[in-house]
């Protein structure tokens, strides 16, 4: 294939799978592969980080939920006697409370007196329309805590959490997520950040800063102590001294629960999701996906080689395929253990596969030809001449039109091997088969090399008349071109050739029109060579 069409080939095959890994169209094969890299990857969750779990044993001892604030409130103070440094109170409050207006001015009085208190914000679709709102603690909770932040958890499409985004809000994205606001981490935010689009609508819930997460261990990895027990002061001294705690549910049926790359057998409570982001920020374990210009550029890249191994004939195609299959894998891991970097490579893959399948099926095409053709000459071999006269003959009969067929030999052949050698005999076979070859002027009309020095024509749709001015012009050409043996030597060349002409009936057989020509074959020879002779 010539070097411009091999370079279009492999920037189109480029191209398409960029595009392919830019629209998403294998996700779920990424996503198979990104679980299978992540999913035994744990490192030691850092030991600041504690659950303070609203389990079966809290809910059996407290009654049924949800329990009065002023209960929340008792569980503060408890913690800030236990020296915690940071709370991260994973439960709403997004409606005062009606039975007893004193239960939110108790729960306000413990946040303000611990001073280290979190409270979660959660995006929510309003009742009567689409237009997201934000479910923010009552004003007198906001007002003392010490931050909020957001809690949306992004699920992909098979129902796995992976990632999330560490920023998000109403009209622009400004709420830290819960796990990045326990971590207290300070200095620029991490995560691939969406452009700014040109219009923002205040309506619309934003989110920025996309990670994914690298989970410290399956479910049950951190700390965790019972609700019940804080409450009641049953924990050894010092066990949460200067500690991150997050508080939230656990209990099955009214915990949040979410399926992870580390485990698709056990639930993990989105308790512990947000303590996994903390750790991850805490220990640097943050994992970035790859920003879509560089994503594409692997890809294209990646497949555009592919392409161009796979057209030349220096590197054998088979250990092209291999390295175009093994490759984006190998990047990919590469990338995500040594660097923190997720490149998704299905695109990469699925553009492989696709030059590989069109350089199989071209191999195919050519290997049918190449079986087909004689190697010297070019022309059509034994084998697919006989194909050929016998369909045309089927053809002939049904259209009740004529066939004419020619048997062509050349002239004292083996002259040309004694005396000049055979590259020189090979030489002449190929000038005259280039010039026999010129004659099938239509897709139907077949020249091919029949034997050693001898060759055929198929004529369909042709009379005696049209065959014998087709012959006649052959010989006179090849009387006149002559072949150069040496140094300024021209050595003559000439063919005869046998015609057989026939519009076949219900009885006739291809054989027999075979037979017709090569009996005129031999006449001519007879009559002296260089001519023609046609079958009665």
């Amino acid at each position: 294939m010539p070097w411009p069409w091999r370079l279009l080939l492999a920037v189109a095959l480029g191209a398409l799978a960029g595009w392919a890994s830019q629209a998403h169209l294998f996700w779920q094969q990424d996503e198979h592969v990104y679980d299978r890299l992540v999913g035994g990857w744990d490192y030691p969750p850092d030991d600041r980080l504690a659950l303070v779990a609203i389990d079966e044993r809290s809910l059996q001892q407290l009654g049924q939920w949800p329990w009065p604030r002023g209960t929340h409130a008792r569980l503060l103070d408890r913690l800030r006697e236990a020296g915690v440094r940071r709370v991260a109170l994973d439960l709403m409050f997004p409606e005062p409370d009606r039975k007893d207006g004193s239960q939110d001015a108790q729960l306000a009085a413990a946040i303000k007196r611990s001073g280290n208190v979190v409270l979660p914000v959660l995006a929510a679709a309003a009742s009567d329309e689409a237009v997201p709102e934000e479910l923010l603690p009552v004003p007198v909770l906001a007002a003392v805590a010490d931050g909020l932040a957001h809690t949306d958890i992004e699920v992909d499409g098979d129902g796995v959490a992976r990632g999330l985004y560490l920023k998000a809000g109403v009209g622009s994205a400004y709420w830290p997520a819960l796990g990045l606001a326990l971590s207290g981490g300070s200095g620029p935010i991490p995560g691939l950040v969406d452009p700014a689009p040109e219009t923002v609508s205040p309506y619309q819930w934003r989110r920025d800063n996309y990670v994914r997460l690298r989970y410290a261990g399956p479910p049950g990895t951190f700390p965790q102590v019972s609700y019940i027990d804080v409450l009641e002061g049953r924990l050894p001294p010092g066990l949460l001294r200067d500690r991150l705690v997050i508080v939230g549910m656990t209990a099955s049926g009214i915990a949040p629960r979410l399926l992870t790359p580390t485990s698709r057998e056990y639930w993990m409570s989105g308790t512990e999701y947000q303590a996994n982001v903390a750790s991850m920020l805490l220990g640097g374990h943050v994992i970035l996906p790859l920003r879509p210009p560089v994503q594409l550029a692997a890809v294209f890249v990646l497949v555009a080689l592919c392409a161009l191994g796979m057209t030349q004939r220096r590197l054998s195609p088979w250990l092209v395929a291999v390295l175009s299959l093994v490759l984006p894998l190998l990047l990919s891991a590469v990338l995500l253990r040594g660097f923190n970097l997720w490149f998704a490579p299905a695109a990469a893959i699925g553009g492989a596969l696709l030059t590989l399948l069109g350089w199989g099926l071209w191999q195919l095409r050519y290997w049918r030809r190449q079986a087909n053709r004689d190697p010297l000459t070019g022309l059509a071999n034994r084998m697919r001449f006989e194909e050929a006269l016998q369909l045309e003959y089927e053809a002939a009969r049904r259209s009740g039109r004529p066939l004419s067929l020619a048997l062509i030999d050349l002239d004292n052949f083996k002259h040309y091997n004694d005396t000049f050698g055979h590259h020189i005999g090979d030489l002449v076979l190929q000038q005259t088969a280039e010039m026999i070859g010129e004659l099938a002027r239509r897709p139907r009309d077949l020249a091919a090399r029949f034997g050693g020095d001898e060759f055929a024509l198929i004529l369909p749709d042709t009379g005696s008349e049209g065959a014998v001015q087709l012959v006649e012009a052959l010989v006179a050409r090849v009387r006149q071109a002559g072949v150069a043996v040496g140094k300024g030597r021209q050595a003559r060349i000439s063919v005869t050739v046998g015609l057989a002409s026939i519009v076949p009936d219900v009885d006739g057989l291809p054989a027999q029109l075979f037979r017709d020509a090569d009996a005129s074959l031999y006449q001519a020879k007879a009559a002296g060579r260089d001519g023609y002779r046609v079958a009665d």
